[in-house]
């Protein structure tokens, strides 16, 4: 089968990676064009750049998708199937007609739940306790196409969305894999997706950032792991702004305000909840200051219970 892939970052070089490794015969790879990076703003490359650039692989860059220049390469590439996976353009219907078996994408959620950017890091936002991958056809509408496979997996109470990031990028790989060949051998399903279902979720930024007391325990926890590695959660301590990366549940209750500290020991700092509920935060990084334990931080900072 001759592929054509489409991708950008980390979870779409390891699909990449996994189809290179299966020995597919892979035509040419689409990624966004290079970005300035750093102090000195100097050009990086894309993961998946940098891997097909590896092993020798033809790399194009469109700046427009719409302008032709796209639709002429691939046509001239003779695609069998196009796989796209994170590559972050919408793509036209006239480049999807190309390749006769289609285009197929492999996304970070169980469709039709959480269609559109960051649906890992909303699932664990959301307090899911299942997340998982999808394969599916690309259609005109996002995330909308008919579904292929879906591949469940648990999401831990304590796991960040930087650890689910990596392990649904490597469960995409190998469904991916599993999608192709069924796809070839004429046995992959086509499901329409249930459309009254569908959810949506938006990029993330740091404006979500502030931990919000008058929530429960639980909520302000999945609020801390769903924000890592970026962009953090935060919280104000003596006026100033902490970023907080570590919390665990505690029994202690509390008639004290939502947000103010309740204890402030070696176990760590105690912040009252909504409905007399706490939560230790473990885990910190105090302004100018390196992260640390929270248990670290107060043996040399003393923190007054309010």
């Amino acid at each position: 089968m001759r592929v054509v892939f489409m991708g950008t970052p980390d979870f779409a070089a390891a699909s990449l990676r996994k189809l290179i490794d299966e020995n597919y015969e892979i035509a040419g790879v689409f990624t966004q064009p290079d970005k300035p990076k750093g102090r000195g703003m100097e050009l990086s490359f894309s993961p998946v750049k940098e891997l097909a650039l590896k092993h020798g692989l033809p790399v194009y860059q469109p700046e427009k998708m719409r302008d032709g220049t796209a639709l002429a390469v691939l046509r001239e590439l003779r695609p069998d199937i196009l796989v796209v996976v994170a590559y972050g353009r919408i793509l036209p219907d006239e480049l999807l007609a190309v390749p006769k078996y289609g285009a197929v994408n492999v996304h970070g959620s169980l469709l039709p739940q959480y269609r559109g950017a960051a649906p890992i890091q909303w699932a664990v936002l959301n307090g899911d306790r299942i997340s998982g991958v999808t394969t599916m056809y690309l259609a005109h509408d996002m995330d909308a196409g008919d579904i292929i496979y879906r591949e469940e997996t648990e999401i831990g109470e304590f796991e960040t969305a930087g650890e689910l990031f990596d392990r649904l990028m490597v469960l995409g790989a190998e469904l991916l894999v599993k999608t192709l060949r069924d796809i070839e051998n004429g046995t992959a399903p086509r499901i329409p997706q249930d459309h009254s279902k569908a959810t949506y979720v938006k990029m993330l930024d740091k404006s979500i950032c502030p931990i919000d007391w008058n929530r429960t325990p639980r909520e302000i926890v999945k609020h801390i792991y769903g924000l890592q590695p970026w962009p953090v959660a935060t919280m104000e301590l003596e006026g100033k702004c902490f970023r907080v990366f570590a919390a665990v549940y505690t029994d202690q209750r509390t008639a004290k305000a939502p947000g103010s500290v309740v204890r402030a020991d070696d176990g760590g700092l105690v912040m009252a909840c909504a409905d007399g509920e706490c939560l230790c935060i473990t885990e910190l990084q105090a302004p100018g200051k390196k992260r640390m334990k929270a248990a670290d931080f107060l043996r040399g900072h003393r923190i007054a219970a309010e």
